[in-house]
């Protein structure tokens, strides 16, 4: 009986990820519209609001790409391992009406975040493509650099909660938000976090003015939607959890998560792209240093409580 509630469970979430991916997409494009000054989606039924269905059904039914040089499983598989993944690590998600209560839900947040970059290299690699690998190297680089701060901050997060589950995490802000102990690292945790899903203004792997849209370029369709899809769910994911690690979780945290979810497109639209060694020195020279010391912080301030 358990099983069969977590297999349904797991389904409705599937479909409500999937809705809220369709309309970021629609409110990305209105938000994008406003900075530029100029109409977003306003044609497909009322304001627009049928667009992101639209959408979907010309990327399902448009032809595949196939490059004659190609790796066929990997090139074939790669999205879908990527959206597999993105889906598989909402599981930790503590959802009001309940899904799964994982002990050890951080350290499987950053297994998944961690495998996603052998799909983004599959993909880079198995098109064959030299824009594609360079898109592909880019992007495995900027990986290493960004998530050794990731780690480090939510290590610094689990010391002050004792636990690795999302739960306890949440119950021990019930008196003060860990974003007033950890300002600093909760910025940190967001230009990390822009740059583990490739967005403005670290979108190397994606780099459309030199890159010709990177790793991607040679995929069309329904390859294409999968890789898109997997993105902008991860951009959800991401605010979301965001909203649990600093915000305490709750109503508090689905509002944070909306803030920052509407903060990393907001960004897409005012910032210019940095140049990759910028983004080097920064996790390196600037990130990890603030990163160990505030552990160093959090342990002190555990072991004097």
């Amino acid at each position: 009986m358990n099983a069969l509630l977590f297999v349904v469970n797991f389904l409705f979430m599937v479909i409500m990820v999937l809705i809220g991916v369709a309309f970021i997409t629609l409110f990305e494009r209105s938000v994008l519209g406003y900075i530029q000054i100029r109409k977003g989606p306003n044609k497909v039924s009322l304001m627009g609001i049928l667009q992101p269905f639209a959408d979907a059904v010309k990327l399902f039914t448009k032809s595949l790409s196939y490059p004659f040089y190609m790796n066929y499983y990997v090139y074939y598989l790669s999205p879908a391992v990527m959206l597999f993944m993105m889906m598989l690590g909402w599981v930790i998600y503590p959802l009001l009406f309940g899904l799964f209560d994982y002990e050890y839900g951080v350290l499987f947040f950053l297994c998944c975040t961690s495998f996603s970059v052998y799909t983004l290299f599959g993909s880079g690699w198995a098109s064959n493509s030299k824009y594609a690998l360079l898109g592909a190297l880019r992007g495995v680089a900027q990986t290493i650099s960004y998530e050794v701060s990731m780690a480090l901050i939510l290590l610094g997060v689990i010391i002050l909660s004792f636990s690795y589950d999302l739960n306890v995490i949440m119950k021990y802000q019930s008196m003060i938000w860990f974003v007033v102990l950890l300002m600093p690292l909760f910025y940190i945790w967001f230009i990390s976090g822009l740059a583990e899903l490739n967005r403005t203004p670290f979108d190397f792997a994606e780099g459309e003015s030199e890159l010709v849209s990177g790793f991607n370029v040679e995929y069309s369709g329904g390859g294409f939607a999968m890789l898109f899809m997997a993105e902008y769910g991860s951009i959800l994911f991401i605010s979301f959890l965001t909203g649990i690690l600093f915000f305490s979780g709750g109503y508090p945290g689905l509002f944070m998560g909306l803030v920052l979810s509407f903060t990393i497109i907001w960004i897409r639209g005012v910032l210019p792209r940095f140049r990759y060694d910028k983004l080097m020195f920064l996790a390196w020279k600037s990130f990890l240093p603030i990163s160990l010391n505030y552990i160093l912080l959090c342990f002190c301030l555990v072991m004097c409580l």
